[in-house]
C-alpha cells in the first residue's frame, strides 16, 4: 500500500513539474513572438482616438465626455476597449468590453453598451531602418448586446484598412472603412469611417498629435450628412515599469480634445482620455 501511495505521490508532483514547464514554456514563446512583431513594426504611439497601423499588445480603458450644443453631457466609461492581444506573428486580435452609458438627461436611460471583438493583419511593416512603414487590415465585429438603445439596433461588421508612413520623428497614419449592419440596412444606415493622424515624437516619450476624424452616412435617419471633428492630442508612451529590457511592462496615456467642425454633429466636444498597459 505504501508503494502505491507514495508511486502516486511521485506521479502527481511529477506531474505537476511538467505543467508548471508547459505553462513557463507557453508564456515564453507566446512573449518571443510579441517581442518579435513589435520589433518589426515603427515604434509610433497609438493614437488617441484613431486605430493603430501597427499591431500592439495592452490593456486599454477609455473615458470620453461629450457636450452637445443644448448643454447636456454623456459619459462615456470604457468607450469600447479592452485587451488586445498579439496571439500569432502579425496579428492581433482585441476583446473590447461593453461601456457604460450615463447620459445625464433625463430623455435618455443609462446603460452598458455593445460588446465587439476585432481581429487584425499586418502583411507588410518595416521599422526605423526598413522603411518606417506598416500596412494592416482589421475586421471588427459588434454584437446588439446593449441595453436602453445604448448600443447598436443590429449587430454590425466593420472593415478597415490603415495604412502609416514615418519620416524621421513625424509620421502619418490613416484609416478607411464602414460599419456595415447585418440587417436592417435602410433603417440603420451604413457609415464609412476616415481617421488621419499626424504625430511627432518629442523627447522620448511625448507624442503630440493632430487627428481627423470624419464620417460620412449612406441610408439610415442621417443619410447624406457627413460629420468631422478636429481632435488635438498627447500621448506619453510609453514608461517602462521594469528595468529589464526585454520585459514589455509598461506604462501609457494621453488625452485629446474632439472639436467638431462639420455642420452636422451629434456633440460639439468630446474630451477623450485614455490609459494603457503594455504586456
Amino acid at each position: 500500500m505504501k508503494r502505491v501511495i507514495l508511486a502516486v505521490l511521485f506521479s502527481v508532483q511529477a506531474l505537476s513539474g511538467v505543467l508548471v514547464v508547459a505553462q513557463d514554456s507557453f508564456f515564453t514563446r507566446w512573449q518571443d513572438r510579441v517581442r518579435k512583431t513589435s520589433s518589426q513594426q515603427p515604434g509610433w504611439a497609438v493614437p488617441v482616438v484613431a486605430p493603430s497601423s501597427g499591431l500592439v499588445q495592452l490593456a486599454r480603458i477609455d473615458v470620453l465626455h461629450q457636450w452637445t450644443s443644448t448643454h447636456t453631457s454623456t459619459w462615456n466609461y470604457g468607450n469600447s476597449k479592452g485587451f488586445n492581444f498579439i496571439p500569432y506573428y502579425k496579428t492581433e486580435v482585441d476583446v473590447n468590453l461593453p461601456p457604460y452609458v450615463e447620459h445625464n438627461t433625463p430623455k435618455a436611460v443609462d446603460g452598458a453598451g455593445d460588446f465587439s471583438m476585432v481581429v487584425k493583419y499586418r502583411p507588410f511593416a518595416g521599422g526605423a531602418e526598413q522603411g518606417n512603414y506598416s500596412t494592416s487590415f482589421q475586421v471588427a465585429a459588434t454584437g446588439a448586446t446593449g441595453s436602453y438603445k445604448n448600443g447598436t439596433a443590429r449587430t454590425t461588421i466593420n472593415p478597415t484598412l490603415i495604412l502609416g508612413k514615418g519620416f524621421g520623428r513625424f509620421d502619418v497614419q490613416s484609416s478607411l472603412g464602414g460599419t456595415l449592419p447585418v440587417g436592417s440596412v435602410h433603417t440603420i444606415g451604413r457609415t464609412i469611417v476616415w481617421n488621419t493622424v499626424a504625430q511627432y515624437q518629442v523627447a522620448r516619450i511625448f507624442w503630440p498629435e493632430v487627428e481627423v476624424n470624419a464620417s460620412y452616412f449612406h441610408l439610415g435617419p442621417n443619410n447624406g450628412k457627413s460629420q468631422t471633428f478636429v481632435t488635438p492630442g498627447l500621448m506619453v508612451s510609453r514608461i517602462k515599469l521594469r528595468k529589464d529590457p526585454r520585459d514589455r511592462l509598461g506604462l501609457v496615456f494621453g488625452g485629446g480634445m474632439q472639436i467638431a467642425t462639420s455642420t452636422y454633429h451629434a456633440y460639439d466636444h468630446g474630451l477623450v482620455l485614455t490609459g494603457r498597459l503594455t504586456f
